[in-house]
């Protein structure tokens, strides 16, 4: 016996294994599926992608190849899209063809449970929803990042990451008065025009952190040195007021001038601005310092984000049940054109919901847990309800 067919054989062993039952489902299953997939990811990649490069191609002569490598990193993106939305239409179309076959009938009769029927199109549903968080923790952050630096590299532009303009960061922490005591508020405000590759252009740093003492400083450039754990600020003005009885006011020009002040507007400046193209990590990072810098109402809508991270890839499981559910009734038979047009319903019905809750988390009248995972309970939920039904 060859390795080629050894190695054949060790793969198909665990397929063997499954019950006849799970093995003839399943097959039905991935046909569908795989089409779902190919047929929302074209419809969106052409909505989302293709007529803006079309676009760019013809109006800002953007070459055919850049604008190629730019769709194929896009489409990760895109495919996380139609993983559910595939998900659902392969569930309800193939359980329909079966059920208005009254091959499901011949499966009652003998007394397969209706429950049992559906299980394998739970299990690929699981699959997919482990694909789908996959897909976007790992590979669309890195590929929409990608993507974006190629299409700013052809239009000369600069590359993402390494330029943003307006950075902001406010710090607060304990303020000292002149008899000793501190109170908690606004300790420094930092704001750059510009970064640039490593430097912020036209920086103005207020320390605020002395009650009886205010420091203004202005500089051309600044950059964030590893080596004294401090931010160098070049060529540029400080002004410093005392007040108080002994009230005075100093002004100086500087070279160069260190200044203890920690790396976050930095962190700030290199984190993507669209909480889609951050990673968990990432997120986690700009939510903790949005609210380092009390920016509760930014540090919220993220924690919402992240929530909704964790969620999204579960609507698979959500739309595995409910597509199955409602096919696996008796004499339900439906035909693509018609378990396409009810998967799109269904689709929008759902999102539809998941954004009223989305929307009351980011205002606060939810919390982010609850408004990122009542959907998904409430569509499972559903999915359960259909089932006993279609059990009756």
């Amino acid at each position: 016996m060859s390795w080629s067919h050894r190695a054949r054989q060790q793969l198909l062993t665990p397929w063997r294994q499954l019950p006849l039952l799970d093995r003839w489902l399943l097959a039905e299953l991935i046909g569908p599926l795989i089409f779902g997939v190919a047929a929302f990811t074209a419809v969106s990649l052409s909505v989302g992608a293709v007529f803006e490069l079309v676009r760019r191609v013809a109006e800002s002569g953007l070459p055919l190849d850049v604008a190629v490598r730019v769709l194929v990193l896009e489409m990760p993106s895109f495919l996380v899209l139609s993983f559910p939305m595939a998900t659902l239409m392969a569930t309800l179309l193939t359980y329909s063809k079966l059920s208005g076959n009254s091959e499901l009938t011949a499966l009652r009769s003998v007394g397969v449970a209706t429950w049992r029927m559906v299980v394998p199109a739970v299990a690929i549903a699981l699959v997919m929803t482990m694909l789908t968080f996959t897909f976007n923790e790992a590979i669309v952050p890195r590929t929409l990042f990608e993507a974006k630096n190629t299409l700013n590299r052809a239009i000369g532009r600069a590359v993402a990451g390494e330029q943003k303009d307006n950075v902001m960061f406010s710090k607060y922490g304990e303020i000292q008065a002149e008899d000793g005591s501190t109170e908690r508020g606004l300790t420094h405000f930092f704001y750059a025009q510009r970064f640039n590759k490593g430097v912020m252009e036209r920086v103005t740093l207020l320390d605020l952190s002395r009650r009886d003492q205010r420091v203004l400083l202005s500089a051309d450039r600044a950059r964030w040195s590893e080596a004294d754990a401090q931010w160098e600020f070049l060529d540029g003005h400080v002004f410093g007021v005392t007040e108080g009885s002994d009230s005075s006011t100093t002004s100086a020009d500087f070279d160069r001038y260190l200044y203890p002040l920690g790396s976050q507007p930095l962190q700030v400046a290199k984190l993507p601005k669209d909480s889609n193209s951050m990673t968990i990590g990432q997120a986690r990072t700009a939510e903790r310092l949005l609210r380092e810098a009390s920016d509760l109402q930014g540090a919220r809508k993220l924690r919402v984000r992240i929530q909704e991270k964790f969620a999204f890839p579960a609507v698979c499981l959500v739309f595995g049940l409910i597509g199955s559910s409602l096919g696996v009734r008796p004499h339900s038979r439906r035909s693509r054109s018609q378990g396409f047009g009810l998967s799109v319903l269904l689709i929008f019905g759902y999102y539809l919901v998941a954004f009223v809750f989305s929307s009351l988390g980011v205002k606060g009248t939810l919390s982010p847990y609850f408004s990122a995972w009542l959907p998904v309970v409430i569509g499972l939920g559903g999915g359960v309800y259909l089932l006993r039904q279609a059990s009756r």
